[in-house]
């Protein structure tokens, strides 16, 4: 028989988990029991009964967790440290709405792209004072501030999404405490370190979804489509961003135009796939929290 929370390993004769999650679980029940009284004292108090797979990682208000709600309660002891259960709910919605204002800003950057790349095709060839000034005024106006736009909304959801990433990374580890190959705090400094956040961020990404699957296995398209275009877009943003400060006579100007509207393009897809995969993570982590026991032996 399967152990009742991996669902990797086989249980041991007499019991519903598997040598390592039983080894995990001790801890969690050594945590909640009441403390013993001193010598000379009335005796022992009772001792909890052992934890199964319903008592140690089942809802809150059995077992290890010892409160009413659903999340919450005290914390599990994954081989990454104490890991609490918490709603990814509000982070979530707040992530997804975040990660909109930044696809918005995205249409926006791409409509002041296209007028500044006509405008930079029409001085390409024509004559000097062909183009009216008050055009490439206006094109260069709306330019700018489609740039602070995607700044400062890229800032924000950045922000919102890390937030949420730690917490579904840490409920992760209650769900499932040995699926998981990169250490905690990579699940923020991945993005920052160079070299390994064109990786790391992604398998870290694959351990969660894993770990939140409330019944059988979910195919990793999703991710592996987003992270595509992530990647596809840091790229864009290295060129555009030499072509356009290199750029000097009308004609790299307007081929610099058009490596910026690529790189907006992709962030565009990027971030209409992070909205979904961040709606479908937290979603899956709220039903296996809700699921208890259910969801984890089904």
């Amino acid at each position: 028989m399967l152990c009742a929370h991996c669902r990797r390993s086989a249980a041991t004769p007499d019991g519903t988990l598997c040598s390592g999650c039983a080894a995990a679980a001790v801890p969690a029940a050594q945590a909640v029991l009441p403390p013993q009284p001193a010598a000379g004292g009335p005796g022992p108090l009772p001792v909890a009964p052992p934890l199964t797979a319903a008592s140690a990682f089942g809802p809150p208000g059995t077992g290890a967790y010892g409160n009413t709600g659903i999340y919450g309660g005290a914390p599990a002891y994954p081989p990454h440290g104490p890991a609490w259960l918490r709603s990814p709910v509000g982070l979530g919605k707040a992530a997804a709405v975040a990660l909109g204002a930044a696809v918005v800003a995205d249409l926006f950057a791409l409509w002041s792209g296209f007028l500044t790349y006509d405008v930079a095709d029409r001085l390409v060839g024509d004559v000097f004072g062909a183009v009216p000034d008050a055009d490439i005024d206006r094109a260069d106006a709306l330019y700018r501030v489609a740039g602070v736009l995607q700044v400062v909304a890229l800032v924000v959801a950045g922000v919102l999404f890390l937030v949420w990433f730690q917490r579904v990374r840490v409920n992760a580890e209650v769900f499932d405490p040995f699926g998981h190959r990169m250490k905690r705090g990579w699940t923020c400094w991945s993005w920052f370190v160079p070299v390994v956040n064109l990786w790391f961020p992604r398998r870290i990404m694959e351990d969660v979804w894993d770990a939140s699957v409330p019944t059988g296995r979910v195919p990793h398209g999703l991710i592996n489509s987003w992270w595509t275009l992530w990647i596809i877009a840091l790229v864009a943003d290295r060129v555009s961003s030499t072509t356009y400060s290199g750029a000097e006579t009308p004609e790299e100007f307007r081929d610099a135009v058009g490596h910026v509207l690529f790189a907006d393009a992709a962030h565009l897809a990027a971030g209409v796939l992070a909205v979904l995969v961040v709606l479908r993570l937290t979603r899956m982590q709220d039903e296996m929290a809700r699921g208890g026991p259910a969801a984890v032996t089904a």
